[in-house]
Parts: C-alpha cells; sequence; structure tokens
C-alpha cells in the first residue's frame, strides 16, 4: 500500500510539475518569412523575431526562415498546410493573397479566414513610382497616353500588380504589367536597367531604405499616386487614390471594388499561425505580439531602421479576414477582371 501511495505521488508532482512548465519552455518557434532576406517585410518580420521572445512565457528561442515566391504564396500554401498546428511555426506574409482565393486561382491552398491571426505591426499606405526620364509626370499623363508605361511586379497578389490594375479600373489609367520576379528589389534592379518604369509598393518602404534614399536625392523616380485617405506627410504634393476617383466620378461599383481591394492595408505586414492552433497558445501569442510592438527597446530600434508602427490586434484581423472572404459574386467577378483570370 504505501508503495502504491508512493507511486502516485511521485506521478502527481511529476504531473503538476508539467503543469507548471510553460509550454515554450526550451523550444524553438520558426518565423517563416514569405519575401526575400533583407525587403522591408522582411525586417518588419525580423524586428518581430528579435524581440517577441522575452514576452513569451518560458522564453523560447525564435528563428527566421525566408521562403520567397509568388508573393508570399509559397510560404502561406506551407504554413497552412504543412507546418504542424502547434504554435510552433508561425510566418510573414504579404496582405492581399486573399485576392488569389476570391478569384479561385488553383495556386492557394489555404483559406485565409482560417489561418490564425497573430498581429500586424503596421498598417501599408502604397505608391507608384515611375522614373523621372520618362514622359510620364502625372496622372493624367498616363491616362491620355498612347503607350502605356511598363510597371513591375512579383504576382496578382503583389501591389506591384494590383494597384495599377485598380487604377485602370477606377480611373482609366491604363499600365502594362510585367510580372515574374521573384522579388520587389529584382523589379528596383528591372527599373534602373530600363527594363520597366515603374513599381507600386508600400510607403513605408520608399522612405526606410536603399536604393530609395539615393533615388530621391538624384531625382531618379517621382511618386504619381498614393493610396491612403488623406496624403501622407512625406508625400503632401501626390493625390490619392481617393482623390482621383473623387475627381473622376468613379462609378459606385468600382469604388466597391477599391474597398475590398485596398483593405490589405489594413493587413498590412502580418503575422499569422497555422489553422488550429490550440486556444490557450494563440492567447500567448496574441498577446505577447501585442507588448512585443509597444516594447521600447523594439520602438527605438524601428526608430533607427526608420520602420513605421501603427499595429493591429490578432482579433481585428481575424474579423476582417472572415470579412473579406464572404464578397457577393459582382465583386468576385470584377476582381477576376482585374487580375485578368
Amino acid at each position: 500500500m504505501m508503495i502504491f501511495l508512493l507511486v502516485f505521488c511521485i506521478f502527481a508532482w511529476t504531473d503538476n510539475l508539467q503543469a507548471q512548465t510553460p509550454f515554450y519552455q526550451g523550444k524553438t518557434i520558426r518565423l517563416v518569412a514569405g519575401t526575400p532576406a533583407g525587403t522591408v517585410y522582411d525586417i518588419y518580420a525580423r524586428l518581430v523575431a528579435q524581440f517577441i521572445s522575452k514576452h513569451i512565457p518560458g522564453a523560447p528561442n525564435v528563428i527566421v526562415q525566408n521562403m520567397p515566391g509568388v508573393a508570399s504564396m509559397v510560404a502561406a500554401n506551407y504554413i497552412y498546410s504543412v507546418a504542424k498546428p502547434d504554435g510552433l511555426t508561425i510566418g510573414s506574409i504579404q496582405p492581399a493573397l486573399y485576392f488569389d482565393q476570391l478569384v479561385g486561382r488553383k495556386e492557394v491552398q489555404f483559406d485565409w479566414q482560417k489561418f490564425t491571426w497573430i498581429g500586424n505591426t503596421t498598417r501599408s499606405h502604397h505608391l507608384l513610382y515611375m522614373r523621372s526620364d520618362t514622359p510620364y509626370k502625372t496622372i493624367e499623363d498616363i491616362r491620355k497616353a498612347s503607350a502605356p508605361p511598363k510597371c513591375g511586379a512579383e504576382g496578382t497578389a503583389s501591389s506591384a500588380y494590383y494597384l495599377p490594375k485598380l487604377l485602370e479600373e477606377t480611373i482609366g489609367a491604363k499600365f502594362n504589367i510585367i510580372t515574374g520576379y521573384n522579388s520587389g528589389t529584382d523589379v528596383d534592379l528591372a527599373v534602373e536597367r530600363g527594363e520597366v518604369q515603374c513599381r507600386a509598393f508600400t510607403i513605408a518602404a520608399f522612405f526606410a531604405r536603399e536604393p530609395f534614399h539615393t533615388w530621391r536625392k538624384k531625382g531618379f523616380v517621382h511618386v504619381i499616386v498614393q493610396t491612403g485617405k488623406k496624403r501622407g506627410a512625406n508625400l503632401p504634393e501626390v493625390p490619392t487614390i481617393h482623390e482621383l476617383m473623387d475627381q473622376h466620378k468613379t462609378s459606385d461599383s468600382a469604388r466597391r471594388l477599391a474597398t475590398v481591394i485596398l483593405a490589405a492595408n489594413e493587413i498590412g505586414r502580418p503575422i499569422i499561425g497555422t489553422p488550429a492552433i490550440p486556444a490557450e497558445r494563440v492567447k500567448i501569442l496574441r498577446e505577447a505580439f501585442m507588448k512585443t510592438v509597444n516594447d521600447p527597446e523594439l520602438l527605438d530600434d524601428a526608430k533607427k531602421k526608420r520602420l513605421d508602427l501603427d499595429p493591429v490586434s490578432g482579433e481585428d484581423l481575424e474579423s476582417l479576414g472572415k470579412e473579406l472572404v464572404a464578397q457577393p459574386p459582382e465583386v468576385i467577378e470584377r476582381m477576376k477582371k482585374l487580375l485578368g483570370t
């Protein structure tokens, strides 16, 4: 009898010890970055990876693995369909991949609303820049041009593709979009070589790193349009797409399309997890994320790197994700037209 009681006490003590040990203690979280190393999406992902460990009970190791391809679709498919739902694999993806799901692209292996939404480091408004040695000085020059400018893009879920296409749909500005570049950096190199003349991407990236600091100083490019509802402080002379839609009396149906497309700005630079992560681990990751983006050390580092922060909670992203994939047929048909499907 005494032996039985002793064994029972040992098991009870072991179970209690395990219950008190944080799940993440001694473990490694892998953050899969859906863009190449050195891109601004990657820089934001690494910023989170650098500081989040101390805000997770158990202080796990955090590593970053780059998995670029097709505007982050490779990473999104991996996180959704391959990674284990244990809370040890999270990811950083581009925010407009829901476009591909809405229009039914066969490459999509995920359901946007079923990702675990952990948080977003910043909302991200966009711009379209143009080489200054082209005849396209304003959006009106593009609208009236006999030959459209060539813009480079990665895939259809990148703003480099969908922003020019949205300008076509809403105000009639035509672009020749060349897709297939592996990253935004490759598009920028193509602009320097003269293969293409323009690119759309985030305002934050344009003011955060090279080659854009040098380009601005030399006047190599100029900005044609921006996507915020108000003009950004860095671009006070550049019209917004909303101003242009008012000016050109864009139809209500085209404006509804613009609302769905530009919602990607709110998703910004999201951190996601696999579907079906246990609820208590989702809570841990979301709370750790919000503490991380408010960490004074991170804020100081972000300032040095010229990175804007405007975080959104995982709960808010989850609600937005469900809303975005529940579109009526007429919006989906317009998106198919816009994305060329």
